[in-house]
């Protein structure tokens, strides 16, 4: 327990002698008070010099066992129920040795149990009260009449409490909102008080709410709310011409990247209704902590967010491989400068350069990798498909070899739902990459792939394209009014991969489903777009159908024929089942013979070294049956 350098703070601050002083007094009075309730208020003869004896040897006492505790270190502004019953520890250790010191101060001689009872009571009681009227005093009374831009809850649950705590006397950007009442669906909460804020209704009631308090601002705080009832939700605060603000996610206040009270604008993520995502947090620092982890794709959307969400997890050092030169260098700025770790790696360079790799691995000795690095976009890809192959197959072979000649003990590969029946190139070859990772099973390392579809707001995301139409008025470009994709946010994702990664057989080869949830159609998504950005759709900004695209499917699957799937520990992720009756074979499909895939690979890296669409199309057939393309 050091105390010297928290003394020496101490000592040049003013708040702190102010504490001292009120604590002293405090100290003094309850032993004072103790004496004259013991003695009705009749303090005589050798009790009263004893009393005075008692004031001089508690104050000290007292006062050195707050300050060895700690107890002037905290900002009594923040204080909380753990406080108190830290306070009510302390009290009663002030007492016992106060005791002590009494009875070889006094030499047992004529000492009152009972003022030592009411002394702890007294102390206590005092202390809290001090302390709680430095919290009210700071926090101010009562939470609605704070000046500030009046504004109405959405959601009188955990998050609108939250929220109506946190914005009590709390700046959201550059507004001090004032929170004049709450609304919320639930009739059982009608008329009751959250923090001494009233709930006025439910939604029915908004417009004539935010009439009655001059409302200038709405704040969302709703605990939990499928897609539709958020929509409804928006689509309410919308017709008021109000500004209207959300609670952040959970995720991001427990991950450190905002804070409770940085209310923000909505973005698509709320509308998408998803839990957020429950960890195994134990599980994964124990898969993660203390160990060397190498993420390839790094500077990309899932590498950057693995990378993120590793740090919170303890590894001894994060390797970072990417081929872009400021995306390597933006991530590992961002883990040094605003996560504080500094045991991190930078690698420039292709994942095609196999002697690079070699090195890399066998200088750093990872005992985990991530490989996110892919080439993803579809319509890119089809009209240069050697691409697909030199980065997407050949790359990851070249990963995968130098893994297990490094002695990895777990290997992710980041996969996707495109790999399921592939209709483009690149779905084609992620399902190879998979192939590549079954054949090196029983080499001592644990392959395992994660499936997953689209993430919302990643590089080549529809997400990023449709606001910049509507940044520009428009029109929003949609393939096809039925086309429907799966989403996800970037942090789901990249939390589920590292949770997938902590899981499986000692053998590995398993080839892990993320739940998607429910498919969106593109045509809601971008009207939803539309309207949040203030605007309405077919009204003030048109969309225009333009046709699927070459490689483009319709509708998106995760698994394909002679798969099944099924549950896992985690509610979220799934595992392929060979046969959908039998949960003990995991694997996706049948196993390619070792030689023929060897064989293909080789062809099928010839066709790419002279830009062979038509032979690179063809040996995707032959690799995988169910590829649909054609040149």
């Amino acid at each position: 327990m050091s105390l010297a350098p928290h003394l020496v703070r101490n000592l040049r601050n003013r708040n702190f002698f102010i504490m001292l002083g009120l604590d002293a007094l405090v100290f003094m009075v309850s032993v004072w008070l103790a004496y004259q309730l013991r003695f009705d208020f009749q303090v005589s003869g050798q009790y009263r010099a004893q009393l005075w004896g008692m004031l001089a040897l508690s104050v000290p006492v007292k006062m050195g066992i707050f300050l060895l505790f700690g107890q002037y270190r905290g900002m009594w502004r923040y204080t909380s129920l753990e406080d108190f019953w830290k306070l009510l520890r302390l009290s009663a250790l002030q007492s016992l040795v106060l005791v002590a010191a009494a009875l070889v101060a006094f030499h047992v001689r004529g000492l009152p149990r009972s003022v030592f009872i009411l002394d702890w009571v007294f102390t206590f009681g005092l202390v809290a009260v001090l302390r709680l009227g430095i919290r009210a005093w700071h926090a101010g009374f009562p939470f609605a009449r704070r000046g500030g831009v009046p504004a109405l809850v959405i959601g009188a649950g955990n998050e609108g409490a939250r929220i109506v705590h946190e914005l009590a006397g709390a700046r959201s950007g550059r507004q001090e909102w004032s929170v004049v009442g709450l609304l919320d669906e639930d009739a059982s909460r009608h008329g009751r008080t959250v923090h001494g804020v009233p709930v006025l209704g439910g939604l029915d009631a908004l417009e004539a709410v935010v009439q009655r308090f001059g409302v200038r601002g709405l704040l969302i705080a709703v605990d939990k709310a499928s897609p539709g009832e958020m929509r409804a939700i928006v689509e309410r605060c919308s017709s008021t011409g109000l500004p209207y603000r959300i609670l952040p996610a959970m995720s991001e206040i427990l991950d450190g990247r905002v804070s409770v009270n940085a209310l923000r604008d909505l973005r698509y993520e709320d509308l998408l209704g998803r839990d957020p995502v429950e960890l195994d947090t134990g599980r994964i620092a124990g898969c993660v902590a203390g160990k060397v982890v190498l993420v390839t794709g790094a500077g990309g959307s899932i590498g950057s967010e693995l990378c993120r969400q590793l740090v919170r997890f303890g590894p001894a050092r994060l390797v970072l491989v990417d081929a872009g030169e400021f995306n390597l260098y933006s991530i590992q700025s961002e883990l040094e400068q605003d996560f504080g770790f500094d045991n991190v790696e930078g690698v420039l360079g292709s994942i095609c350069d196999e002697p690079l790799m070699q090195r890399v691995f066998a200088d750093h000795r990872p005992a985990i990798v991530f490989h996110a690095a892919a080439y993803k976009h579809v319509p890119i890809l089809e009209r240069s498909p050697w691409q697909a192959v030199n980065n997407n197959i050949t790359g990851s072979r070249i990963v995968m070899d130098a893994a297990v000649d490094a002695g990895v003990e777990r290997f992710v590969l980041v996969s996707t739902d495109k790999a399921v029946r592939p209709t483009n190139v690149m779905g084609a070859s992620k399902r190879v990459t998979e192939l590549l990772m079954q054949a090196r099973l029983g080499q001592g390392t644990r392959f395992m792939a994660v499936r997953f579809g689209n993430v919302l707001g990643s590089s080549g995301s529809v997400v990023p394209l449709f606001r910049r139409q509507i940044e520009k008025g428009g029109p929003v470009t949609v393939t096809h009014p039925d086309v429907t994709r799966y989403f996800m946010s970037i942090p789901e994702a990249a939390q589920l991969i590292l949770q997938a990664a902590s899981m499986g057989r000692e053998q590995g080869g398993e080839v892990f489903v993320l739940d998607m949830g429910v498919p969106v159609r593109i045509t809601d998504m971008a009207r939803d777009l539309i309207r949040l950005s203030g605007r309405e759709p077919d009204t003030d900004i048109r969309l225009v159908f333009t046709g699927l695209r070459p490689g483009e499917k319709l509708h998106e699957e995760l698994i394909t024929a002679g798969e099944g799937i099924v549950r896992t520990e985690h509610e979220k992720i799934l595992v392929l089942a060979r046969k959908p009756s039998d949960a003990s074979e995991f694997s996706p499909g049948t196993p390619m013979d070792p030689e023929r895939l060897h064989d293909l690979l080789a062809r099928l890296e010839q066709a790419a070294s002279v830009r062979d669409s038509a032979a690179i199309r063809g040996l995707l057939v032959q690799l995988v049956p169910e590829y649909t393309g054609r040149d």
